[in-house]
């Protein structure tokens, strides 16, 4: 493809709405642009590179025994209300109606699709096991779209489902998608780290998120440093750390304590020159049962995830302020866990249960309460672990020291069981002619979303750096002085015989500057340069740049030189 044909919008400037490193070299490159917020439009550098890398996705996801269809984008609502998750996904399930008033939704996920279309046309055990899987749209209505393809309300997805006629043969299937997960990270030279984690709306009873290492990453997991216990932060688990209480605590009775203006407990610690740890923090939510107060440590974070099972509630937002001072009777900043008013529910972490004398918030502007004593100045509905693991903290197998790392969530690996199944009344007869439930299992990779973070993670200061095997083009010939006719008739010559020869190639045939070139085509992450200028007609030396390296290899002829670019456009990774 000559360049002066193509369509590269790049573009010279960082855009503003882009946080993310890779965000921004996917609008500046020409990769992708925005039609609105969270909806993405894929150019064709971007659409070439995606295909490439669904085709690897494609060949470890045949490797593994599974066989590809593709499944309607548009959903009857009637399924999702057999299942019951029309209620679970909410506002995040975008739902329309036809001219026939008949109710539909767009596909936010297949579970109930897949399970309809397996329970209507597999009916023996002689079928089973079977693994189908898709590469597709999905949309979710994300109240806050953001970083890219990271996190957009229209993404594309790699869905995988098992069947299996029992526990023994998910299990198999289980593992024999693991591998091939494995096998595919591995191949896109990823740092990654399978952790056990929640399963969230797509249920089931165990799952594992495969997660991608990286400073920039927008999610966290705790790993420790002595066993290798990881998890998500959202279900990581501690031991308790129980700081010896102040002196000054320990009184048979509350005493409150002027803390004029001081509302956070950054503010009142620094006040009252005693340690964050010493403070119990009381935090008011709004859900559907009603207003809950929950309370962890002053130099702990909340755990909503983990709080909203430990309520049963499936919306939990924090209290409007209006709210706060009706319950508490005092302004924000200045809540206790006493004397509150039309709270459903008191859950205290067991942190706090587990000490005896506190520092909390008075209800009452400009006062906290020293010597705050669970079960006896207040007593609490719940008590469970609802705190946030934080770096440093205590390993709940072997006492080693816990590390919280930035990671990015590539994949997604359940047993469902028969949670789909038994509901759809989805299922086969078996070889005694009963009738049994499918046992199934679900897949998913985020095609958009590792597709960004190959761009995130392997980027540099020049640009875009993919691995060989995505890279929209495998070498670009650039011709830096097009208007020398002995410069463009080599280069013309090499174009052509890469073309016949099969290599993907781009040809840089602009009447552009020598530099300006240059760096385009290392903004757009093309591996290798071959450079025509003055120096190949003066001294018959053919130049080949590696983007990665940076390093220039000189060539007397070009056969050799079409042997070199053939043995890299056979490499996996990236070139060494």
């Amino acid at each position: 493809m000559r360049y002066s044909q193509f369509f590269i919008p790049s573009l010279k400037e960082d855009p503003k709405e882009a946080v993310l490193q890779s965000h921004k070299l996917m609008l500046r490159a020409g990769y992708v642009r925005q039609l609105s917020g969270g909806i993405y439009a894929y150019l064709p550098l971007g659409y070439k590179s995606l295909k490439k890398l669904e085709n690897i996705i494609r060949e470890e996801m045949n490797n593994a025994g599974a066989i590809e269809l593709s499944m309607p984008f548009v959903q009857p609502l009637e399924l999702w209300k057999q299942s019951g998750r029309d209620k679970d996904y909410g506002k995040e399930l975008l739902r329309f109606k036809d001219r026939q008033d008949r109710d539909f939704c767009l596909a936010p996920t297949y579970e109930e699709v897949i399970t309809d279309l397996v329970g209507k046309n597999v009916h023996s055990y002689k079928e089973l096991p079977l693994t189908l899987y898709q590469i597709h749209l999905k949309f979710r209505d994300e109240m806050r779209p953001r970083y890219g393809l990271m996190r957009a309300k229209e993404f594309i997805m790699k869905d995988a489902y098992s069947f299996d006629i029992d526990s023994g043969g998910l299990d198999e299937s289980y593992r024999k998608m693991k591998k091939a997960y494995t096998n595919l990270f591995k191949r896109l030279g990823f740092d990654f780290i399978f952790i056990k984690a929640d399963s969230g709306e797509i249920g089931g009873s165990y799952s594992e998120e495969l997660m991608v290492i990286s400073e920039y990453g927008e999610d966290k997991i705790a790993i420790c440093n002595n066993c290798g216990y990881s998890a998500s932060l959202e279900s990581a688990v501690s031991a308790g750390n129980f700081p010896e209480p102040l002196k000054s605590c320990r009184q048979p009775k509350m005493t409150k304590l002027a803390t004029p203006d001081k509302k956070t407990i950054e503010e009142v610690s620094g006040y009252l020159k005693i340690d964050a740890e010493s403070f119990a923090k009381t935090i008011i939510y709004e859900s559907e049962i009603g207003f809950i107060a929950a309370m962890v440590r002053g130099d702990r974070e909340i755990n909503e995830h983990k709080l909203k099972k430990i309520a049963e509630v499936k919306e939990l937002n924090l209290a409007k302020e209006k709210d706060v001072e009706n319950i508490t009777c005092a302004p924000c900043g200045f809540a206790g866990p006493f004397g509150l008013q039309n709270i459903k529910l008191i859950i205290i972490d067991e942190e706090i249960q587990a000490q005896e004398y506190w520092i909390t918030g008075a209800n009452e502007k400009d006062f906290h309460m020293a010597n705050v004593k669970p079960g006896r100045d207040f007593i609490s509905d719940i008590t469970a672990d609802i705190r946030t693991v934080k770096d440093g903290d205590i390993c709940l197998r072997c006492s080693g020291r816990l590390n919280v790392k930035n990671t990015i969530e590539l994949g997604h690996i359940f047993k469902l069981e028969e949670k789909y199944s038994s509901v759809m009344d989805a299922g086969f007869l078996d070889e005694k002619g009963i009738n049994k439930h499918f046992v199934m299992g679900c897949y998913g990779i985020g095609v958009g979303r590792t597709f960004q973070a190959l761009i995130e993670i392997f980027s540099d200061e020049n640009g875009i750096n993919l691995p060989v095997s995505v890279s929209p083009f495998v070498v670009s010939v650039v011709s830096l002085n097009p208007n020398d006719e002995n410069i463009k008739s080599i280069a013309d010559k090499i174009y052509d015989d890469l073309l016949k020869s099969g290599i993907d190639v781009l040809y840089d045939d602009r009447k552009l500057s020598a530099g300006v070139k240059l760096k385009d085509n290392d903004l757009i992450g093309i591996p290798m340069k071959i450079i025509i200028g003055n120096k190949t007609i003066k001294e018959n030396k053919f130049e080949l740049s590696v983007r990665k390296t940076g390093e220039k290899e000189f060539y007397d002829n070009l056969e050799d030189l079409y042997a070199r670019i053939k043995e890299f456009s056979l490499i996996d990774g990236f070139i060494k």
